[in-house]
């Protein structure tokens, strides 16, 4: 699977632990940084730069990394949601949980059952919506 992964001043300190797992894992990884806490980056910039990649194929999921981000329903976001983004908080979830929630996103597959894909269409008509009426 090829997999972007992005991370802001405070989520870079998974950055080196998590790449390793990843490659580990044989996934193709484009990595968008950032490698130092300085100067600070602010996690809407990456998640905007770690979107892009994904509307425009560039990747199959990303893994978003800031110091506050959410990771606890890493695979069944995935079989019941078709979630292609995780995001972890570095100040939440030690390197080992960060891992076990990387493994978990990577290796789910969505389910693909007609309760998830009706919920689907709904969050799909959602979007439409907001971007119709701004």
């Amino acid at each position: 699977m090829k997999l972007v992964v992005a991370f802001d001043h405070r989520g870079m300190k998974l950055r080196e632990p998590l790449l390793a797992e990843l490659d580990a894992l044989g996934h193709e990884v484009l990595d968008l940084g950032t490698d130092s806490p300085t100067p600070r980056i602010d996690y809407p910039d990456k998640a905007r730069e770690l979107g892009g990649v994904l509307q425009e194929g560039g990747a199959d999921r990303g893994v978003l990394v800031c110091g506050s981000g959410v990771g606890a329903s890493a695979r069944q976001g995935v079989q019941h949601d078709d979630m292609n983004v995780l995001c972890l908080g570095s100040e939440i979830v030690g390197e080992e949980l960060a891992l076990e929630l990387v493994r978990a996103f990577a290796g789910a597959t969505f389910d693909g059952g007609e309760r998830y894909v009706r919920r689907l269409e709904k969050v799909q008509a959602l979007e439409e919506e907001v971007l119709q009426h701004g």
